[in-house]
């Protein structure tokens, strides 16, 4: 028997059930994984809110990163043998001591990142990875806003984003979260509790705007990140932390300079393998040079999980927060 996380009706982080279950052994293609840690994202709320529906429906175990040891291995698994150190982002089921996961899902984490490392910074990591490096390709010289830049992926983007040679805004909350974004990549940062974003950049930039605006705030960033944008530039909507955008207008982006809008996904750029391998191999590259640190600033027992939901929902969070089991 083994601790798993289970939510057997949608609502606030109350509904987390810690229970006793039996996670079996790992059938052909698969692998069985000691956690060693656990990441905690916000996507995990939407699940747990019904924001998003999990695809087997109620009830499910949340969670989609994680980095553990492999204790088990199926038949016709030849890439991992017990032992090895594996991380990996994919399916719900990461909240949980131990689970059984497909094979193709992991990566062998390198020897010099620690597990708790390895946990924060797969999901975040390579949304950043893609972010950066495939749905706009940040290039040295330009300027890009990042919203929510002292979050757990806005952390580790800013710092990729300056290495590449950008000139990186990030919107912040608080006069704290500015020094730590600034520490972590930041060129300048927007306290949007206290400025306007909008006349800020503006500002900023004598009104010459950004090349590229990443957003996963949401609703209260919309339609303000679209006035951040050069004529043609990118406004990347990847998240929606404040609440869903309504009533997009489409219209808006040929009135603004004929710009480009996108909402992207992490599961639509690793569901090949080895496009799984190459981003993460991108990502541990960084890392492990110093290019990138992965900050993990809070950690909570898996038990306390439902403490853990509300820190994140009430921002008292920065960078990454794992569960340990």
């Amino acid at each position: 028997m083994t601790i798993v996380v289970r939510v057997h009706a949608h609502g606030g982080p109350e509904v987390l059930q810690v229970e006793d279950q039996n996670v079996g052994d790992p059938g052909e293609g698969d692998v069985k994984i000691r956690h060693e840690a656990i990441g905690l994202n916000y996507l995990d709320t939407y699940y747990r809110t019904g924001l998003y529906n999990a695809p087997n429906g109620l009830p499910f175990t949340p969670g989609n990163e994680g980095a553990g040891t492999v204790v088990s291995v199926g038949a016709g698994v030849s890439r991992f043998r017990v032992g090895d150190r594996v991380a990996y982002v994919g399916g719900l089921g990461a909240y949980a001591a131990e689970r059984v996961i497909a094979a193709d899902s992991l990566v062998r984490l390198p020897d010099e990142i620690d597990f708790k490392t390895g946990a924060a910074m797969m999901l975040k990591g390579l949304t950043a990875q893609y972010l950066l490096r495939q749905t706009f390709r940040v290039e040295r010289g330009q300027t890009i806003l990042f919203h929510a830049a002292a979050g757990g992926v806005g952390l580790i983007a800013c710092q990729w984003a300056k290495h590449l040679g950008a000139t990186v805004i990030g919107t912040v909350g608080s006069a704290d979260k500015a020094e730590l974004a600034k520490a972590h990549g930041c060129t300048h940062t927007i306290n949007y509790r206290e400025e306007d974003f909008v006349s800020r950049v503006k500002e900023i930039t004598d009104g010459r705007l950004c090349d590229v605006v990443y957003d996963s705030v949401g609703q209260s960033t919309y339609p303000g990140s679209l006035d951040c944008l050069k004529p043609r530039g990118m406004w990347v909507s990847f998240g929606q932390s404040s609440g869903p955008i309504k009533d997009f207008n489409l219209g808006l982006l040929a009135q603004k300079g004929s710009l480009y809008a996108c909402r992207p996904t992490l599961f639509s750029y690793i569901t090949q393998r080895e496009s799984l391998q190459a981003m993460a191999d991108d990502l541990f590259h960084v890392v492990a040079d110093g290019i990138v640190s992965i900050k993990v600033n809070q950690a909570f027992a898996l038990k306390d999980v439902a403490e853990a939901h509300r820190a994140l929902e009430s921002r008292e969070t920065t960078g990454a927060t794992v569960l340990i089991p």
